[in-house]
């Protein structure tokens, strides 16, 4: 009985240490403050592939609550919410494997992937973090547009970061792990001269969609995520 009585005081320990995948909930107060979970830590209820088809079958795995890319099996695509957003607070934890690749997208073309993205990306060891204007294409920027803030501070590629977008009207703001990394104005003069010189030159109105869901990117990596909750501002 002894035995049996500290075996489950261990279980129940372990549980509870931070790092031990858990399904997701909401207190009280983020209720009241809006928030709401897009990924209920168990089911891919409320996503699609981002070319408007059912989630995939292969090539995401949800269990424990995590969603995660399988770069083993089929390439399952990039996904997004059934729901669209135009001004919000989106805050979500991500894992990336050594030398993975990935994203969050926003303010996407409808039935696209074509969109402002959150860079994900392992710095050190992914070539495409070495490409790019002036650090653009490092983790938590604006892809291929703005490089972070030099003070950002990434976690390693074993730990959980936790992303955070603020979008205002045309007021865009990245946070990664508590430090505000990035802030720009959509459609603004200055915004127009960066996609200019982007890889985005050649689509007009890019970013500046009214709304749009919020994307996962499948680089063909493995990213991990959790704890996908926003609310509208």
């Amino acid at each position: 009985m002894i035995r049996s009585i500290l075996v489950l005081g261990i279980v129940v320990a372990a549980i509870a240490v931070p790092g031990y995948a858990q399904v997701s909930k909401l207190t009280g107060k983020e209720i009241k403050q809006g928030w709401i979970l897009l990924f209920d830590g168990t089911s891919s209820k409320g996503w699609k592939k981002a070319d408007g088809k059912p989630f995939p079958t292969d090539g995401w795995n949800i269990s424990n609550g995590v969603m995660k890319v399988d770069s083993v099996k089929n390439n399952g695509g990039d996904i997004v919410t059934e729901q669209e957003f135009s001004d919000f607070e989106l805050t979500l934890e991500f894992q990336v494997d050594k030398g993975s690749n990935s994203g969050i997208k926003y303010f996407i073309f409808p039935n696209s992937s074509l969109g402002c993205e959150f860079q994900i990306i392992d710095d050190d060891t992914h070539p495409d973090a070495k490409l790019g204007k002036n650090g653009n294409r490092k983790q938590a920027g604006l892809y291929d547009l703005i490089a972070p803030a030099p003070n950002k501070k990434d976690k390693p590629v074993d730990q959980w970061n936790k992303a955070s977008i603020i979008a205002k009207g045309n007021h865009v703001e990245h946070w990664l792990n508590g430090i505000k990394v990035v802030e720009y104005e959509r459609g603004s003069e200055a915004f127009r001269s960066l996609v200019a010189g982007s890889k985005y030159a050649n689509n007009k109105g890019f970013g500046e969609v009214a709304s749009s869901s919020i994307l996962l990117q499948d680089h063909g990596d493995v990213v991990a995520f959790r704890n996908i909750r926003i609310r509208k501002l």
